[in-house]
């Protein structure tokens, strides 16, 4: 006998969330996306049943007659689906950590502490995927997300990790070719390499007092990571942090251009509602904060032999 059609069950965790918590943005909280993400989905399950499910109005949004009784059936459906899957996994023990992450720290960072990581959580599959995207809790995509943004930007349950400085760097060669920049304004004039657009270096800019004459130049490189690996092929100057150039540094690939304080912005930590309290979470997210916070501050990490 073949299955009946069924709408994606994150489409319906979504209004299930919404019934639960009486509004949308509190539901967006419970599963760890934002209030977009939510309302995206609800119309979605919207359009698949062919029935008005919300009621949005000035004041919030309430379930209609159709909407309660969907919400009465999942609470039934997800009650039953807890109680199989605690069967099945009575300890309810994590096998796997999801971590996505913006791609120059995934790549930089974190890619090269892999080993560390999987010391701290031994027998669990540990998978990183580098993406500017916020996964869909809700769907289950990941477990935790490392994103980055200006601090007036982050999403309401961000918790902040760190607040790195950032700098522009060169190689060695590309400065004995092209003169070291006698000023920042002379660095404005520079060919500088850019990410997605000319976004990044202009806030930087203006942080540090300057206010290009001319409209800004050079090729874009779409993530930090390119940018930084070009900048250390001798291509001209890139905005780095210590956590993303430090071994370059150290090694006398790149060099610090200026004596700068300079931040534009802040890496933040986005976990899943279902998986916050569990103990790979937990103990990833604590070395993740320690580890950033001393890498930053050219510390060794607590507990480092």
């Amino acid at each position: 006998m073949p299955l009946p059609a069924l709408p994606p069950l994150h489409l319906v965790r979504a209004l299930h969330a919404v019934g639960h918590t009486g509004s949308i943005r509190k539901g967006a909280a419970e599963l760890g996306v934002s209030h977009t993400v939510v309302s995206r989905h609800l119309r979605a399950l919207e359009a698949w049943a062919g029935a008005k499910l919300l009621e949005r109005g000035p004041r919030g949004a309430r379930l209609t007659v159709e909407g309660q009784a969907v919400f009465a059936a999942s609470e039934t459906a997800f009650a039953a689906l807890a109680t199989a899957f605690e069967t099945v996994a009575p300890r309810g023990a994590p096998t796997s950590l999801r971590v996505w992450a913006m791609p120059g720290l995934a790549g930089r960072w974190l890619g090269p502490r892999l080993a560390e990581i999987e010391r701290l959580l031994p027998g669990l599959d540990v998978s990183i995927r580098a993406t500017e995207t916020a996964p869909d809790f809700a769907a289950h995509e990941a477990d935790l997300f490392i994103g980055y943004g200006p601090d007036e930007e982050l999403p309401a349950e961000a918790e902040l990790l760190v607040t790195p400085r950032m700098f522009p760097v060169a190689s060695p060669l590309w400065l004995a070719r092209n003169g070291r920049p006698a000023s920042l304004k002379a660095l404005a004039r520079q060919s500088l390499i850019h990410e997605r657009d000319h976004t990044q270096w202009r806030r930087w800019l203006k942080v540090a007092g300057i206010e290009p004459t001319a409209p800004l130049s050079g090729p874009k490189l779409w993530t930090a990571s390119l940018g930084l690996d070009a900048a250390a092929a001798h291509q001209g100057i890139a905005l780095a942090t210590q956590l993303s150039v430090a071994r370059e540094i150290g090694e006398g690939q790149l060099v610090e251009l200026f004596d700068t304080d300079i931040s534009i912005g802040s890496y933040y930590l986005l976990t899943g509602p279902e998986r916050k309290n569990k103990s790979p979470v937990l103990a990833f997210s604590a070395w993740l904060r320690n580890q950033l916070a001393c890498d930053e501050a050219g510390l060794p990490a607590a507990g480092a032999a």
